[in-house]
């Protein structure tokens, strides 16, 4: 029988930029995989989407922006004398394809919880477990996402201050939210691109639109990503998680998808992704790849009727989203305050003092919107000198740089003081 080839050169529909075309066989190849389909079951902003309804959207939306947009600022870059062959073309679109690969179920949230490792690490660690499986393909792409590569701009188009990854989640999460001031001059600003002595800089007309990329991330920092409901669910969906460690390591049966149990019950590094340690008969790195947003989220609505009374309330609480209330100070909450609300928690769910910590907790919040000790933001002029925009622009982009701390505490709501 024969087999027609498949036709690896698609269109995709995007709801913010409309048709992205991939013409690479190697990045269709990667995005059927399936360990970038999973990327469709881990929601861009975790639990964002009980505060703004719209936020569904996922880290495979994510991804495929960032490639489109990595194809407009190489085209621009090439059109301005930047030599970049076929093959850097090609492993940098693939590098920022597989940026996000190694996220936890709903991102950021258990990020820390789940692994303790940053979804970098696991991401180069993927990337080269997938090198192995499309016979050493990715290998440059690699060196690019680790900045082991000879062209250091290339690297700063995937992982920098001004890379295509923050130009789309900006813009995505704006569009999603419907929060407007996360709206950006994307166009303009990859047009204004230019890379000189080995370093990725942006024209002195596009100063404009870098302040307002640095105003527009800071704005949706506070109004979004750190919104203090946002932070109330995502500490929420922490203390179940915790809860439903304890109870696992203490022999208590649980329902659970295989895959997310091993987590768990034991606490992974990221050392143990390295070795290819088994677990069950199977290494870390398939157990995590089996695991999204899903698991947690049928396991949640299980442990609703769980015997454990602080499992079940946490749980029900997420589910029904009574959300615990959250209050936001500029410095530390006094021990005194939080003592008197464990106590309170204590009395209205007659539970125990260790166990009063999985309603009431403390934290801090932390935002800078441009970070001087970070790769910087270049502006060329038009006589060949070079600027820190933080120096270029006509404007006090002080406040950008300095990190702003809020404490916040976090308890039941019928508990008010």
């Amino acid at each position: 029988m024969n087999h027609l080839p498949i036709n690896k050169k698609k269109i995709i529909n995007d709801p913010v930029f409309g048709f992205i075309t991939l013409q690479s066989e190697t990045v269709y190849d990667l995005l059927e995989h399936p360990y970038f389909q999973r990327l469709r079951r881990i929601k861009q902003l975790g639990l964002s989407y009980l505060v703004f309804p719209g936020a569904n959207h996922t880290r495979f939306e994510h991804a495929l922006g960032t490639v489109h947009l990595m194809r407009q600022a190489i085209s621009v870059l090439r059109a301005k004398g930047t030599k970049i062959s076929s093959q850097e073309a090609e492993a940098v679109t693939i590098a920022i394809l597989l940026h996000d690969i190694g996220h936890s179920p709903f991102s950021h949230v258990l990020e820390k919880s789940l692994v303790n490792a940053h979804h970098e690490e696991v991401s180069a660690l993927i990337m080269e477990e997938l090198d192995k499986q499309f016979s050493g393909k990715l290998k440059l792409a690699i060196q690019i996402f680790k900045n082991q590569y000879k062209k250091k701009f290339l690297h700063q188009l995937v992982s920098s201050q001004l890379d295509m990854d923050r130009l789309d989640y900006l813009s995505r999460d704006s569009f999603f939210t419907g929060v407007a001031e996360g709206v950006v001059s994307i166009d303009r600003i990859i047009k204004m691109f230019d890379v000189w002595n080995d370093n990725l800089v942006v024209e002195v007309k596009g100063i404009y639109s870098i302040e307002k990329f640095l105003i527009a991330r800071r704005l949706m920092y506070w109004q979004v990503y750190l919104h203090k409901t946002v932070v109330s669910a995502e500490y929420l969906l922490v203390s179940i998680f915790n809860r439903a460690r304890q109870l696992i390591k203490e022999g208590k049966q649980l329902f659970t998808p295989p895959s997310l149990e091993i987590f768990f019950k034991n606490n992974i590094t990221f050392e143990d992704f390295k070795s290819g340690k088994l677990f069950e008969g199977r290494t870390i790195l398939d157990h995590f790849m089996s695991v999204d947003d899903d698991d947690l989220m049928v396991s949640i609505k299980a442990w609703q009727n769980h015997p454990d009374k602080v499992l079940a309330l946490l749980a029900s609480n997420l589910i029904t989203r009574k959300l615990f209330g959250i209050r936001l100070n500029d410095k530390p909450f006094s021990k005194t305050e939080i003592k008197i609300l464990l106590t309170r928690v204590q009395e209205k769910y007659g539970i125990s003092a260790n166990e009063s910590h999985y309603f009431c907790f403390t934290d801090k919040l932390s935002n800078n919107a441009y970070s001087k000790d970070s790769q910087d933001i270049k502006i060329l002029f038009k006589d060949g000198k070079i600027l820190d925009i933080s120096k270029a622009s006509d404007i006090n982009l002080l406040s950008l740089t300095k990190t702003v701390n809020k404490y916040f505490l976090c308890y039941p709501k019928e508990l008010d003081i």
